[in-house]
Formats: structure tokens, sequence, C-alpha cells
């Protein structure tokens, strides 16, 4: 992580973005104006009360929505102006998306669902089914790669969710509200998971979260607030009460 640091490659950098929605015959600024920079390798939560502008944000960097104004730079290319072919190519090897509701194909096994982002790729699926094999291993779901999401819990189902997210060796995951539909014990889990796999394979992890306990993972918390930066805190400088989101979460 020091050495990173000291190269200071950024696997995200934002400048001045700004996102304008219309609504009727009113514009709703959602985001005024965001300069951010991630470090490769960074843990980050981006954290703030419903309304924000979190999640426009969390958007714009996963190339699932265009600014209005601004750049938005994975690994150094600006995909505010890509077309839709190179943002698609882009979101398939170059970034990992886990969601809240887990996304997952109701109808296919945890394995093809983990197969299905590497055989989009190009892969063949002999080599999908292989390296899928490994990432359910690895999230601890060797013995249930035949089952389907509702044979699964939801903390088994975001694990699924996890190991997809890792099928195409992305440089960046995006996890978005990872803990938001699991109870305590399991959210610790998923979120200890994510640390771990962010060491191990030395991937930036980029989470939009009301979960405070992602606090103690994270290398830095982006406080987002009014579509501005509120604060950027390292986790070792953190001051903050714990009760102090208490009646702005969704």
């Amino acid at each position: 992580m020091i050495e990173t640091a000291q190269r200071q490659e950024y696997a995200v950098k934002t400048l001045n973005v700004t996102k304008e929605f219309t609504m009727g015959k009113e514009t709703l600024q959602a985001l005024k104006g965001i300069n951010i920079e991630v470090l490769a390798g960074e843990y980050i939560s981006i954290m703030g009360p419903s309304g924000s502008g979190k999640s426009t944000l969390f958007n714009m960097i996963g190339g699932l929505d265009k600014p209005t104004n601004g750049k938005v730079y994975i690994d150094e290319v600006d995909i505010s102006g890509l077309d839709a072919y190179e943002l698609a190519w882009l979101r398939c090897r170059k970034i990992g998306y886990i969601f809240q509701t887990f996304n997952l194909i109701p109808v296919m096994t945890a394995l093809e669902n983990c197969t299905l982002p590497m055989i989009f790729a190009g892969m063949s699926t002999q080599d999908a089914a292989e390296k899928a094999v490994e990432l359910l291993t690895l999230v601890g779901l060797g013995e249930r790669i035949r089952h389907k999401p509702f044979e699964l819990s939801g903390g088994q189902q975001q694990r699924v969710a996890i190991a997809r997210s890792f099928a195409n060796d992305p440089a960046i995951i995006l996890a978005d509200e990872p803990t938001g539909n699991l109870d305590l014990k399991t959210g610790k889990e998923i979120i200890e998971l994510l640390r771990r796999l962010n060491k191990d394979k030395g991937v930036t992890i980029i989470s939009a979260t009301h979960d405070l306990k992602m606090l103690d993972v994270s290398d830095r918390i982006i406080w987002i607030r009014d579509g501005l930066v509120d604060k950027i805190e390292r986790r070792d400088e953190l001051d903050i009460a714990i009760g102090s989101l208490e009646g702005e979460e969704a």
C-alpha cells in the first residue's frame, strides 16, 4: 500500500463533476463539483445522509451514468467521453460490481452466475467454470457451487456476488450498500471478506454505504453532503460520533 501511494497511481479521479436532473420545470443539482482522487489498492467508503449525492457519485465512477459536466478518470481514461460500446467494454473488464440486492440470476446456479461475466468477456466455458470454482471456494462457497440463489442465505448470495465481481480480474470493485440487506453478524463477515480480498488481490474497493462498521476497514472515508465533498478522513484520523447519522439513513 505504501509503495502504491508513493507512485501516486490513481485508480479513480474526478474533476469538477456535476450532475443535474430535470424534474418537470425544475432542475435538481445532485452533484455540484466533486473532486476526488482514489489511489490504486485503496479501500474507500463514500458516506453521507440520504439525498447527499453519494449514490449519484457512485454511478458516475462506475460508468453507470454520465456527468452533466466534468470528467471521470478510470486508470487515466476519461470515461465520461466514452461511447456505449467503449463503456460496456470497460465495465466488463475493469470494474466489478456488488449490489445491495445481490442481482443474481435466479434460474442459474452460483457457478453459472459467477461464470457469466467471464463468458461475456470471451473466456471459454471450461476456463470460466474452473476460475469460478476457485473464486467461489475463495469466498467460502466451494460446497455450494451447484446451488441456486433461493437455496442460499442472504450472506451466501452476497458471497456469490462478491465472487462474480472478481471474475474478470477488475482493477476496481464498486460495492453499493453491500451489507444493506444482511444482519449484523453476516454484514461484518462480508466487510471482513472484502477487506481480505482488497489486501490479497490489491484491488481498489469503493463502497457507497450507510454502514458505520465499514469505517473499521476503510483506508479513507469520503463524506458527501448536499452534492459536495464535505470532508475526507483517514481511518487513523477519524473523529465521528457513531450516532451522528441517526435519522438520516434511508
